[in-house]
């Protein structure tokens, strides 16, 4: 079955600071836009790539990424928050479904503030579709995590049974469309405020069994200013040695 990667940059990135759109700020000489979308166009199982970006920043993301990266077939406008920039995404490849021969495919959705997520992961993410519908990449967490109202702790759930969610996220385009049009026609939706879409799936599908993916401390999220400076640090590290 055919797999797509969805990279969503459809944000602003205020918290990172500066008069530059995050997904076009540089870590190690390219933006990380580029980042994110080299690791897909690189990655064996993938065989599409679409880019979601703010409109006014479209043609610049054109610019950017034609020349170089064969698997970009679309660039296209996201939505007014991350759920819309999905739904958009979805709405696109369930329009092109027509032109393929599979009656449906897989899609993984990343966000382009995770520029350095590595080939193992989107590997083990395309795997993982071949037996499940859904899945999220997680890394355990470390801290000691608790429930807290009006500033008082209400409960400690035991640190082993939770995780971080990164992305890829990964599932049937079929499923995560479902989803999205049951949260879509929810007359309560305003209260649920999902920030990503294994997040829709719990809600609206839980018959779906969400599969976890282990991730990496490595694949951080860009969202202030020392994120940035770490990732720099990432980036030489893994760099190779030059005599």
């Amino acid at each position: 079955m055919r797999t797509v990667a969805v990279v969503l940059a459809g944000g602003t990135g205020v918290r990172l600071g500066g008069n530059t759109p995050k997904q076009l700020q540089l870590l190690a000489g390219r933006t990380l836009l580029e980042h994110s979308v080299a690791a897909f166009d690189a990655a064996p199982g993938i065989d599409e790539i679409v880019v979601v970006m703010p409109t006014e920043l479209i043609a610049e993301a054109k610019r950017i990424l034609d020349a170089s990266y064969r698997k970009v077939s679309h660039i296209i406008a996201g939505g007014a928050d991350r759920p819309g920039s999905t739904r958009q995404a979805i709405d696109l490849l369930s329009r092109d479904i027509s032109d393929h021969a599979d009656a449906d495919c897989n899609v993984l959705f990343h966000d382009a503030a995770r520029p350095l997520v590595d080939q193992r992961i989107i590997a083990d993410c395309v795997a993982g579709l071949a037996g499940s519908q859904a899945l999220g990449v997680v890394v355990p967490t470390a801290d000691t995590i608790v429930e807290v109202t009006d500033g008082v702790m209400t409960s400690l759930p035991p640190r082993e049974s939770l995780g971080r969610c990164q992305t890829p996220q990964g599932f049937r385009l079929s499923v995560i469309r479902r989803a999205h049009e049951l949260a879509a026609a929810d007359p309560d939706a305003g209260a649920f405020k999902p920030t990503d879409d294994c997040g829709i799936v719990l809600r609206y599908l839980p018959e779906i069994g969400v599969r976890v993916v282990r991730g990496s401390e490595r694949n951080l999220k860009i969202t202030y200013p020392a994120d940035l400076q770490i990732a720099e640090t990432l980036v030489a590290e893994a760099a190779p040695e030059t005599s």
